[in-house]
Order: C-alpha cells, then sequence, then structure tokens
C-alpha cells in the first residue's frame, strides 16, 4: 500500500467507525464499552483464548475514548479507572462519604 493510504479503522469521538493512515494507539472492546493500552495483559489473555476480537476497536487517543463513550481498563488504567469509577458514584453517596451501593 502506497502513503496516505487509510488502512487502520478508528472510532471516533461521536462512536463511528472511520478509516485511518495512522494506527490506534488504545484498544477498546465494543459490547462492554471499555479502553485500554494495546498491551493490556488482560486483553491480551483474553484474546489469546479466542474471545474479544470481534468486538475489538480502535481509538486514536484517550481522549477519543472518553468522547465516544468508553471506561478505563481497570487492569492497565488503574488510576484513570479509579477516576472515573468515583464520578460514577452518585452525588448523595458522595456527600456522605459512601460508596454506590452500599450502606
Amino acid at each position: 500500500m502506497g502513503a496516505g493510504v487509510a488502512r487502520y479503522t478508528l472510532v471516533g469521538p461521536s462512536g463511528r467507525m472511520f478509516r485511518s493512515t495512522v494506527p490506534g494507539a488504545l484498544g477498546g472492546h465494543r459490547r462492554g464499552r471499555l479502553y485500554g493500552r494495546l498491551d493490556c495483559p488482560s486483553a491480551l489473555r483474553v484474546i489469546a483464548n479466542g474471545g474479544y476480537v470481534r468486538d475489538r476497536v480502535f481509538f486514536r487517543d484517550q481522549a477519543t475514548a472518553v468522547a465516544a463513550g468508553y471506561r478505563p481498563c481497570a487492569v492497565c488504567l488503574p488510576g484513570e479507572y479509579r477516576h472515573w469509577k468515583s464520578q460514577q458514584e452518585s452525588p448523595a453517596c458522595r456527600a456522605r462519604g459512601e460508596k454506590e451501593g452500599t450502606t
């Protein structure tokens, strides 16, 4: 293939797929709506066992993955995941210092 040929399929901020000349920097799972590093041990283990590939998607960067509605992987992006998780707690639980679903 010549230079400038769009050979990669990525997910854009709108969640729609598009062709790109640049490979994605992050991978994700369409049905699970999560994203992570391309070398994520959890994703690589599932792929090696024959799963995940059909629903695999790729993103240019983290901002694009978040804009498309995906959450960070708890295994390979633990800091980003903790931040995302803290944003998912209800305001009432945060005010009381409780975790979602516990009392």
